[in-house]
């Protein structure tokens, strides 16, 4: 049955939608070059699975678990698009099972690094401290990954 520009139901099942496209249809990604990137980054479980090809098939009950940032989304396939529509069209192809954790939390939770803090009336930092700073932050990605 299709709603709108959503595809549910049984048509979906059947059709299937690759999963960087509607990654993108669901506006996770800006490009639906960075969602295939990040797809084939092997970041990306579904149902459990990990995966590291943009071109599965994405069909409407299955559960995607992600990191997006420092946040990490757990959504359920509601629905497949037909397009890339506004944000109120794209909330309505998937369920955030993922709780909400407030900005004020989300902030405690990780305190900017030593070396990011500046006392007051510093300055700018010169070009040998921003490169320091620079591969310190390249470290602690790595560390993270």
């Amino acid at each position: 049955m299709m709603v709108g520009m959503l595809v549910q139901g049984n048509d979906a099942n059947e059709a299937g939608l690759r999963l960087d496209k509607w990654l993108w249809y669901a506006r996770f990604f800006k490009t639906r070059a960075l969602a295939s990137k990040a797809i084939s980054n092997g970041r990306f479980r579904l149902d459990g699975d990990l995966m590291s090809k943009p071109h599965r098939q994405a069909n409407c009950g299955q559960v995607l678990t992600f990191s997006q940032g420092a946040r990490i989304r757990v959504v359920r396939i509601k629905a497949l698009g037909l397009r890339r529509g506004p944000a109120k069209e794209a909330a309505l192809l998937f369920d955030d099972l993922a709780p909400i954790v407030p900005a004020a939390e989300n902030k405690k939770l990780s305190p900017l690094p030593a070396f990011e803090n500046r006392q007051a009336g510093d300055g700018r930092p010169t070009k040998r401290h921003r490169r320091e700073t620079d591969r310190l932050k390249a470290g602690l990605l790595e560390i993270e990954d």
